[in-house]
This record gives structure tokens, sequence and C-alpha cells, in this order.
């Protein structure tokens, strides 16, 4: 597995463990996963907003 695929997995793997995303996996080939916020996702929503306006902010 690729450096930045399995960082992805692992970042993914923590937000689905702190009900953040949940996952569906589909039996298909190739294999297929979607994943979406829950209702503590979709809370967190403005926060994550706000954090990335203030990093593109301190980046310029």
């Amino acid at each position: 597995m690729r450096k930045n695929r399995k960082n992805a997995y692992v970042r993914t793997k923590k937000l689905e463990e702190n009900r953040v995303l949940t996952r569906k996996i589909y039996a298909e080939v190739p294999p297929c996963v979607e994943y979406e916020l829950t209702h503590i996702g979709y809370q967190l929503k403005p926060v994550i907003n706000e954090l990335e306006t203030g990093l593109k902010n301190i980046k310029k």
C-alpha cells in the first residue's frame, strides 16, 4: 500500500472510530467504498471550515 493511501486509510479509520464518518463497502470489482458524514460530522463542519480558513490565511 502506498504511503498516501495508508495515511488516508488511517485517518478515515480514526474518523470512523470517533463516529464522524460512516463507511459503506460495496461488493464490486474493483471494490468500492463510500464514506458519509454522521450527525457528529455535520456538527463539526463549521469548526472544520473555520480551521481551513485560518490555515489559508496563515499561508498567505
